[in-house]
This record gives structure tokens, sequence and C-alpha cells, in this order.
């Protein structure tokens, strides 16, 4: 038996057990996604690649929409549950960043007439070329709806790969934009360097604690105070609550930003040697589990760690990130929590957050199915548009705005919408990496079959075109006049290609960093309506 008989045998197997197509695309993808060459490899992305090779050479080989539409709406769901805390205050602050996208999708229409009518392209195959150069389902789906033509599937399954693959070569420069240093942009300020340091407070008539700490917006933290240092007198380490004023010779420990520490200490007084945090006679540190959901999705302040255990909790370890103990900052299942209090109070706290690793890694599975049940009615529902013709969100847009909703809700009742580290990685990869199989694995066939003919070429190069002036596009805008940089800005081309795969080259990239993610729940919604109202007005052209 020689090789081609092999691959006509696995083929014949595949078309006759789907779960078994699934499992290879699934296996092959991901192997080939976890090769680099040098410091580039394509990570889940490579599962759409892989099932357009395996559709192309049996067009048998598909995997049913159910599938690809379930593994869509846990990934856009996961994503907004993830995005959600931090999506609302981003929006108030980012509306330029919003208009970056909807100028940049708004001079890709413009591309894709101009070039078409260059190379001799007219007509409904327009809108497939945009759609497909935009990688835009629902943009296709609109456009066939309202021509009733196969043109646009056409011009779709031509351009959709490069529609991929040129977006990450854009995010792939986006990656390595750093903000300047005079930027007025919070991309660097969502992950924080934090710092610990002990200061001498030499100033009189200081406010107390709490009021300090605002006046800092919120970049520092006090974990202890010691009172009455001098010569012969070593003083008392206490606690260092809100209402704690300092005094000429009290010694604090502060936790937070790098720069607003210095500026603490150029305005109170000098760093001190005197270590704090190596007097754990009276006050011990511990970092515990969280993994209690009544605790969850509740601001750290309504917790009363204080008045309850005598504690304070100073830093909260998110994934791989570290977030200064705020008092509007919610917990979430599985991060880890800093926490001083008395030796004898420990056990007690570490009770009341859970302290549990198995416990951590818990989530409710009613919970993500009824976010999930809201999210496809949502995307099920039609709004008319101007004109004549309907928009709905589709599977990817309706959970992910319930997701960005839940998230930011934190929990209703009993119902705690968040999600675990682990589990959010695990259901966003495999979600994806379902409707990644079965976008290639349909698309394979009619790719293969329009390219060889001179029309197919044409439809390429102006697809080519417009993915290329689209990532230059967002590069330029995004950046100038929307303000994005690095992390964020790669998440937001993702999302306003309204690409799982580019989203995932990102988040591989740049290591899971939560601001690729914000950035395409800023770009997503935006982006899908923007292209759902241009790609059906292209085929008039």
């Amino acid at each position: 038996m020689n090789i081609l008989d092999l691959l006509h045998g696995l083929s014949d197997a595949a078309a006759e057990e789907p779960l078994l197509l699934l499992a290879m695309l699934l296996a092959v993808g991901g192997a080939l996604g976890s090769l680099k060459i040098r410091s580039f490899s394509l990570g889940p992305a490579a599962v759409l690649f892989t099932a357009l090779a395996f559709s192309a050479f049996d067009e048998r080989l598909k995997i049913s929409r159910e599938v690809g539409v379930f593994g869509l709406a846990v990934f856009a769901f996961v994503v907004g549950i993830g995005a959600g805390p931090s999506f609302f205050n981003a929006v108030r602050a980012g509306g330029k960043a919003l208009v970056a996208v909807v100028a940049t999708l708004t001079i890709a229409g413009a591309i894709t007439v101009g070039a078409s009518h260059a190379l001799g392209l007219s007509g409904p195959l327009l809108s497939g070329i945009y759609a497909g150069a935009l990688t835009n389902t629902p943009a296709l789906a609109a456009a066939t709806q309202m021509w009733q033509s196969d043109l646009p599937t056409v011009g779709y399954s031509v351009t959709y790969l490069f529609g991929v693959l040129g977006m990450l070569i854009g995010t792939m420069f986006a990656l390595k934009t750093q903000a300047p240093a005079s930027a007025d942009d919070d991309d660097q300020a969502i992950a924080p360097q934090l710092d610990t340091a002990t200061v001498r407070i030499e100033k009189s008539g200081l406010e107390n604690l709490e009021a300090i700490s605002a006046r800092y917006a919120n970049t520092i933290v006090f974990s202890r105070i010691m009172r009455g240092d001098r010569p012969g007198h070593p003083g008392v380490v206490d606690l260092a609550t809100d209402d704690a004023i300092p005094e000429p010779g009290d010694i604090v420990t502060v936790i937070g930003d790098v720069e607003r520490i210095q500026e603490f200490v150029s305005e109170v007084g000098h760093l001190s040697t005197v270590a704090l945090t190596l007097d754990r006679s009276s006050l011990d540190y511990r970092r515990i589990a969280v993994s209690n959901p009544a605790i969850c999705g509740i601001p750290l302040e309504d917790l009363k760690l204080v008045r309850k255990f005598g504690a304070t909790a100073t830093r909260v370890r998110r994934a791989d990130v570290e977030l200064l103990a705020t008092d509007d900052l919610t917990l979430q299942i599985g991060d880890r929590v800093r926490v001083v209090a008395p030796p004898a109070r420990l056990k007690e706290v570490a009770k009341f957050f859970g302290d549990s690793e198995k416990g951590a890694q818990a989530f409710s599975l009613t919970a993500l199915a009824l976010g999930l049940a809201l999210g496809v009615l949502l995307g099920l529902l039609e709004f008319p548009l101007p004109g004549g013709g309907q928009f709905a969100l589709g599977m990817a847009g309706g959970p992910l705005v319930v997701g960005l909703i839940l998230g930011r809700i934190g929990r209703t009742g009993q119902i705690l919408w968040s999600l675990p580290l682990s589990a959010s990685t695990t259901l966003n990869h495999l979600g994806m990496m379902l409707f990644l199989a079965y976008a290639g694995s349909n698309s394979g066939s009619a790719l293969a079959d329009a390219i060889v003919t001179p029309t197919g070429w044409r439809v390429l190069i102006v697809g080519l075109v417009v993915t290329s002036v689209t990532a230059v596009g967002h590069l330029i805008i995004g950046r100038l006049f929307g303000g994005f940089y690095g992390a964020r800005l790669a998440g937001m081309m993702a999302g306003a290609q309204t690409q799982p795969a580019v989203l995932a080259y990102a988040n591989g990239r740049s290591n899971d960093d939560p601001r690729v993610n914000l950035g395409y729940a800023l770009g997503y919604p935006v982006g899908m309506i923007t292209k759902v109202l241009i790609a059906p007005l292209l085929g008039r052209f």
C-alpha cells in the first residue's frame, strides 16, 4: 500500500465517522501549530489551514455546522466573560479607538470597489471579496441573503485564507509597537509593575491612609505601620487601616506602582532600612487561593476584612498578572490573594477565602449553560435595517455581548458568572479550534475550484490588497487616532477582523496578556456591525 492509498483509506474512514475527522483535524492542526520557525508559530490557527487542506483533498471531509457554531458561541462567550470587568470602563475612555475601527473598515470597503473595478470585477462578487478579506461570515450571510447569488460565496472562499494570514502578519507587527512615554493611555496601566517599599514619615499634617491612597488614584495601598520608632524603643507594628493617620517618625509599608511609590516617598519622607515584613510576631502574611464562590464578584471593600479578621489584602495574582488589592477590585475564582493578618487569624482568613486548589478550578456548568443560552437567543434576534433588510448579531456577536454584560455584573444572586482561569483558557481554546475546524473544512474545496480560474486569480489579488490595506490602516489609524499600542492594538485588530485565529495568535505571542482580549472585545462588536452593514452594499457597485 502506497501513501496515496493510505490517505484515501483514512479519508474514507473520516468521511464515514465525523468524530474521527474532528479528532484528526484537532490533532494534526494542534501538532502543526506547536511547531516554531524561529519565534513564529501558528498556534491554534493551524487547525484552520489543516481543515482547508483536508477538504481540498476530499470535499466529503466537512465538519457539521452545529459543531462549528457551538465552538464559536462558547469561544465568544468565554472571551466576553473574561473581558467584561474591564470592557465598559475602556469603552468610556476608548471612543476614539472605536471610531478608528469604523474608519479603517469603511476605507477597506472603498478599496474593495476601486481595486475590483480596476481588474474588471463588479456586482455581488465584491460583497464576498470584502467579507472574505475581512473574514466575516455574518457579512457573507447578509450579502448572500440580499443578492440571492452564489457569487459572494466564491469571493469569500478565495479571499478568506489570506484574510487570516495577512492579519496574522499585521498582528505580529502590532505586538512590537510600544506606547510613547508621553502617551495618555491606560494600556500601560492595565498590568502595572508592582513594588513594595518601607517609608519613614517626615511630613506632618497628612490625611489618613485611605485619603492618601485616593489622592494617588488608588495606585498604592498600605499593609503595615510602625509607630513610636526611636533609638532604644523599636516601636509597635500594626495593621495599616484606612483610618490610620501617619505622623512624623512612623514607618509604613507601601505597595503599588513603582513610579507612584517614588512620588509618595518624595512627598512624605524617605526610604527606610527597617524591614517591617521580617517582624512576623504581630502580623504575618500568606498567599491564599480564592475558591469560595460566595465572596466572588464582590468588591474587596465590602468583604470587611479588617473588621472581621483584623486583616488586609495587598495583592491579587490573577493568571500571570499581579494586581493591586484596591477597595473596588472584585475577586474571581482561582485568584491568589496576599493577605496580611495576625498570625492567629490566618486560618480563619484562609477558610473565608476557601483556600482550596480543587475548588479554585471549579465552575458552575449551570451558569455557563444559562449564559450561553442567553447569548444564542440574542444572536438569533433580527433587527431591522434602514432601507429594508435585517441584521442579527449571530452566534459570535450574541454570546460575546451577553458575556461582556455578565462578566461586568459578576454575579446575580447565587449565580457566579466568572470562570476560573484554567477553565476559561480550556473552553476558549476548545471552542476556537472547533470553529476553525468547521470553517476550514467547509471552504477548502470551494477554494480549490475557484482559484484555478482567471476570475479566481483576480479575486485573490483584490483580497490581498484589501486585507493588506486594512492591516496597515489598523496599525496607523489605531495607533495615531485610537491610541492603541502593543497587546491592545493586536487584540483590537483581531476583534475588528472578527477572527478567532488572529486572536489565538496574539494571545500565544503575548503569553495570554489580558490586554489582548480587552482590545478584541472592544473591536469585535463595532467591527461585526460595520462589516455586516457595508458588505451587502458593495454588491451594488
